[in-house]
């Protein structure tokens, strides 16, 4: 190898999970395979990373499916995607030593990955500082979902102080933030999620009020009682029955931030039809908008600096759902999409 080289054991070898084949309906085990490759050289300008932590998250979902979606997919047979943690063990690149530690949302599913620095939006590779936060930190709060959440709440919802905002999937990784986020602009926050635990982690993280909705019954009625002046903010993390239930509450002049389809992306899009909301759109002159937060990472240097700024100041806390294994990637991603996971989900590969 080339480069400034980190003395350490290198395997000659590196595992990756490929996918298999396209699911139809929900992702199962089978979805994808592992093969073992060449290790990998870094070219010009460019670093050899051994992963750390990788991360599952819902939308890589979308990347799977055989249908398009707003990015590039994989196909059969290509390298899952994915970001992760990694450390520097070989640098073709001057601004990049052996031993640093580096995010990027180009990983992949691998345990070595070559990472083109300079490449621009999510694409680039970001310095993490242990000293700010753990590594897996910049998978989480410190990182693409924490950006979401500041995006989702300060660029579209802002939210006054007052309003009551309504976060769906409200213990996962955006949503503890996005909950926190309200709660630092003098919002109500009120959390949806899936079991009392969850909810009571919520609570500690200062949400004023949670719904249980596999126990609620009447998920329209239960919001109605949390919200009684109607929802100002409805921070949409899982689509399905509880977008239709939060849509039926909405307040006046209401905001909905459109994030994730969790409860529904394994079915076909003809097989997603909910409440035709277009009346009552009408009757609150309420707003709609779809967040893809890669259309944000411009303003990624300047949430991470504000985030890490409220975390030090004790005003963030964050919980993770940590496997260990890079053979459980798999499983963590299955634990995620059937919302058994409690926090961000995060694979420990080494």
């Amino acid at each position: 190898m080339t480069g400034t080289v980190l003395q350490t054991t290198v395997s000659k070898t590196n595992r990756q999970w490929v996918l298999a084949a396209h699911p139809e309906g929900k992702a199962t085990a089978d979805t994808w395979r592992m093969i073992e490759s060449p290790m990998p050289e870094p070219g010009p300008g460019q670093i050899l990373v051994r992963t750390l932590w990788l991360s599952v998250d819902p939308y890589m979902r979308g990347r799977i499916a055989a249908a398009g979606n707003y990015t590039r997919g994989v196909a059969p047979g290509e390298l899952m995607q994915g970001g992760g943690v990694g450390e520097v063990i070989v640098s073709n690149h001057p601004g990049w030593a052996p031993g640093d530690l580096v995010e990027s949302m180009t990983f992949g599913w691998q345990e070595y990955a070559v990472l083109s620095p300079d490449l621009p939006g999510a694409a680039r590779a970001n310095r993490v500082n242990p000293d700010i936060a753990p590594p897996e930190a910049a998978l989480s709060w410190l990182g693409m979902p924490g950006l979401t959440a500041y995006v989702g709440m300060i660029e579209i919802a802002r939210p006054k102080p007052g309003d009551t905002v309504l976060v769906s999937a409200a213990s996962g990784a955006v949503g503890q933030m996005v909950g926190q986020i309200a709660k630092l602009q003098g919002a109500r926050a009120v959390a949806i999620a899936g079991s009392d635990d969850k909810l009571a982690w919520c609570r500690e993280l200062g949400f004023d009020a949670g719904i249980n909705y596999r126990t609620a019954g009447d998920v329209k009625a239960a919001i109605a009682e949390a919200c009684p002046g109607g929802v100002n903010v409805f921070f949409d993390n899982t689509g399905g029955p509880i977008h239709d239930a939060a849509l039926a509450n909405l307040a006046t002049h209401a905001r909905v931030v459109i994030c994730g389809r969790i409860a529904v992306v394994d079915q076909a899009p003809e097989q997603d039809i909910g409440l035709r909301a277009s009346a009552r759109l009408v009757v609150t002159r309420s707003m709609i908008q779809g967040l893809v937060v890669f259309d944000w990472w411009h303003l990624r240097d300047e949430a991470m600096a504000r985030i890490a700024a409220w975390h030090r100041d004790g005003r963030l806390r964050f919980r993770h759902d940590v496997l260990d294994g890079f053979e459980r990637m798999p499983e963590a991603f299955l634990r995620m999409m059937a919302g058994d996971n409690f926090g961000k989900q995060v694979v420990r590969v080494s």
